[in-house]
């Protein structure tokens, strides 16, 4: 199913993480802002507030109350804040040596990202301890501002908050604090595996996404770490979310590792209608590939931070489904029944297929969400939409529930978010997608036809791998709103890789669907290749 229109204006999540980047690595409750005037020792210990007591379910329980209150909206700040400019802001940096628990025995340390510029609203910040929490105040002594900035800015001012965090962790190696986690704009945020670069993003929530009611942000404007007290390797962050729509509370376990996991719980309290709910949204960027590479003049085979959406279903079928870069908005909508797995995958991990020594494309995390319990009916919606540039997020993918959220309603979702090289396979004997490659249809030499199209797909691995040329395999396809005009499927000699050639024709603007899969000896034998192709010539 597909969808035409446009996105409402809003800030894109890859422009916000490429400037806080630049500044240092990036994110924001709508409460009083205090002044900037108080005067502090830039010697002392980092300033905390009164502890109270803390709990999830406390937190849950205000989030609840406030969503029987109309949303408010923090005004803007005074002073330096208030005048920091794009310029401004890429010249400031955290202090390393303001890093909180830098002196204490344990696996993480935490870091502060300054408010201002697109930050505009106050993101509080802290710490649990034995179920009182404390708040973490910082001030400017906590940032380095560069050039003619630190001139502008007063020393040792209180700041009202920040716009966010991030977390380090010697997740590579034990002599050197690597970032794991940041939470940074709305409510965003993403984490690394080991080996991995930044790349793909979580949110907390995704309302009317590319929808006519047009998409509100939520963001998380407090944040409440809690470590453990043994210096175990996991850590809990709670978080609370605001929006016009809606409230919540939710809650992060964090565990480093080779697959960096986050189980996530999340309870949502209803302000208003929700016209479409997403749950787990995840946000990344697909420019070119195999498929559409002859559209882009670049020295780089491809350019993407994830190549695919994949779907582990209840019954063990696995849906891959390669990114488009399309030329119109478009929806997808899978209907799922309890899935064992979504997310969207970067699975080429080859340096030769990016050639880009600075993105380091090849080491891009993939993120997969495994819900917790049983989310019964619902949709697996992957949004596309057009760009002509790397720097834009472009691919979203989240689950939609079957009951519509409604005023008043109260939701609670559990999952789990692995970030890392995630397997191709979880044990099933399927052989995977391993490349899907397009050009025009018909006889090469020939002159292309309008209208027709030719699809290459690589199955590589699993039962059918280890089959000789000869075996009785059957390629599976079906088409929508096309025709398929020849298929040819043939094992590539001294691999375990199988091709699949498939040419279809379609009418002038038609959205074509299409499906296949290679199945023998009474089984399916490959994963599910779905695609979407818009005849837009």
């Amino acid at each position: 199913m597909s969808i035409d229109g446009s996105v409402s204006s809003r800030l894109t999540r890859r422009a916000l993480l490429n400037v806080a980047g630049a500044a240092m690595p990036l994110a924001l409750v709508a409460v009083p802002f205090r002044g900037l005037a108080q005067e502090i020792d830039a010697e002392a210990p980092a300033p905390v507030a009164a502890a109270q007591q803390f709990s999830f379910d406390m937190l849950a329980e205000e989030m609840r109350a406030l969503s029987a209150q109309p949303h408010v909206t923090a005004p803007p700040p005074e002073g330096f804040l208030g005048e920091l400019t794009y310029d401004d802001y890429r010249l400031i940096r955290f202090r390393d040596d303001r890093s909180r628990w830098a002196d204490e025995p344990t696996r993480f340390r935490l870091a502060a990202f300054h408010m201002g510029w697109l930050f505009p609203e106050p993101v509080r910040l802290f710490e649990v301890r034995d179920g009182m929490a404390s708040e973490l105040l910082f001030s400017t002594d906590d940032f380095e501002y560069l050039n003619d900035l630190v001139e502008r800015v007063p020393e040792h001012a209180e700041l009202p908050g920040v716009a966010g965090f991030r977390l380090n962790h010697p997740l590579n190696r034990p002599d050197k604090w690597d970032e794991l986690v940041a939470f940074v704009g709305a409510s965003y945020f993403r984490a690394l595996g080991r080996n991995s670069a930044y790349g793909i993003s979580a949110r907390g929530l995704a309302l009317n996404t590319a929808t006519a009611q047009g998409e509100e942000f939520p963001r998380f404007s407090r944040f409440y770490m809690e470590r453990d007290v043994a210096g175990g390797n996991s850590i809990t962050v709670y978080a609370t979310l605001e929006s016009p729509s809606v409230t919540g509370a939710y809650r992060f376990v964090i565990t480093p590792g080779t697959e960096t996991v986050m189980d996530v719980t999340c309870r949502l309290f209803f302000r208003q209608d929700v016209a479409e709910l997403g749950i787990a949204p995840l946000t990344s960027m697909f420019l070119f590939s195999e498929k559409n590479r002859a559209e882009f003049d670049d020295y780089r085979p491809n350019v993407h931070d994830s190549d695919g959406l994949r779907i582990l279903r209840a019954d063990g079928d696995v849906i891959w489904r390669p990114l488009n870069n399309p030329p119109q908005l478009t929806g997808s909508y899978f209907a799922e029944t309890a899935p064992r797995r979504f997310g969207l995958h970067q699975r080429d991990r080859s340096f030769d297929s990016y050639q880009d020594t600075g993105a380091r494309y090849e080491r891009r995390p993939s993120l997969d969400v495994e819900p917790v319990g049983d989310w019964g009916n619902g949709h697996v919606r992957l949004v596309e939409i057009p760009s002509d540039l790397e720097a834009n997020d472009n691919i979203v993918a989240y689950w939609i529930p079957e009951a519509p959220a409604k005023a008043g309603d109260s939701r609670e979702f559990a999952y789990r978010l692995h970030w890392g090289d995630l397997a191709h396979d979880v044990g099933e004997p399927l052989a995977y997608v391993f490349e899907t490659r397009s050009g025009h249809g018909g006889f090469a030499g020939v002159e292309a036809q309008q209208g027709t199209r030719k699809f290459v797909v690589d199955f590589k691995g699993g039962l059918v791998g280890g089959m000789e040329p000869d075996a009785a395999i059957q390629p599976v396809v079906t088409i929508a709103n096309g025709e398929i005009t020849g298929t040819v499927l043939e094992k590539i000699a001294g691999t375990d890789i199988w091709r699949l050639v498939i040419d279809i024709s379609a009418a002038d603007g038609a959205v074509v669907e299409l499906a296949a899969h290679l199945a023998g000896y009474d089984r399916r034998l490959t994963e599910n290749w779905l695609y979407q192709w818009i005849n837009a010539k």
